[in-house]
């Protein structure tokens, strides 16, 4: 019997090579995506050899449109998991941000999540199984915290719940996870100062990964991990949201970032 292969965007660090590990114990061989060349194959040489998985390489920036059609062709051949993990903010306020640098975040962010899943799904509706994993943010939960990147994650999880009921009967599952803060290289890369963040509200990187696949096993379609956030998130629910906007200023840091 062949291998189940799952697509992970964005696998080099933090969330993504989490994913990657733990599908490669799974058993499954991965097919991975994302621009450096040289830490994809580093990973790559590292789950061949612990795991035994068999792993594709592709190289492709997800702003690009010949980079999002190259990820799209190897969906097209068939996935059983597509995990569109690749995503990043950017710090400073909107109005002074290099719109280019925008739009690239709302293509990585938002396009490329429609555009992939849009290919993956045809072979995993007529195979009768399948998940598409979409990685939001807590951020697209509670108002308050950065404009475009809220936005597009925002978007992604109302794209995942609408296109969830679309796809009851098929056997495939879509879900979308809403982490809050975790340990990774996120903030860095963003330029964005996580000094004073409540030490309570950081996540580890294999505990995200642990409940977010016991939570797909349950068919959850929005997975928050952590009670913290869990309950953060019910809270701005219940509450006015000018008041939620005025929480994420002081707990979220809400300026500073777009």
């Amino acid at each position: 019997m062949s291998r189940p292969v799952a697509l992970i965007t964005g696998p080099t660090s933090g969330l993504g090579e989490g994913f990657a590990r733990r599908y490669a114990v799974d058993g499954y061989d991965l097919v991975l995506v994302a621009r450096d060349a040289a830490r994809l194959e580093t990973l790559a040489a590292e789950l061949r050899d612990e795991a035994g998985a068999g792993v594709e390489v592709i190289r492709a920036d997800l702003a690009d449109a010949d980079g999002r059609a190259a990820v799209c062709e190897r969906l097209r051949a068939g996935v059983q998991v597509l995990v569109n993990n690749a995503g990043f903010g950017i710090s400073g306020e909107f109005w002074t941000a290099d719109y280019d640098a925008l739009q690239a975040q709302l293509d990585v962010n938002v396009t490329a999540v429609m555009q992939l899943t849009h290919a993956a799904l045809p072979s995993m509706i007529e195979a009768g199984r399948g998940t598409v994993l979409n990685v939001a943010s807590v951020a697209g939960l509670l108002p308050g915290r950065g404009s475009t990147y809220s936005a597009s994650k925002a978007w992604v999880v109302s794209f995942t719940e609408g296109l969830a009921n679309g796809l009851t009967g098929t056997g495939v599952g879509v879900h979308a996870l809403c982490p809050g803060f975790v340990r990774t290289e996120f903030h860095a890369r963003a330029g964005i100062d996580m000094a004073g963040t409540a030490p309570f509200l950081w996540l580890e990187v294999d505990e995200v990964v642990r409940e977010t696949m016991a939570d797909v096993a349950k068919d959850k379609v929005v997975i928050i991990p952590g009670l913290q956030y869990k309950a953060l998130t019910t809270g701005g629910r219940l509450v006015p949201r000018n008041v939620v906007r005025s929480l994420t200023r002081v707990v979220g840091k809400g300026r500073g970032r777009t």
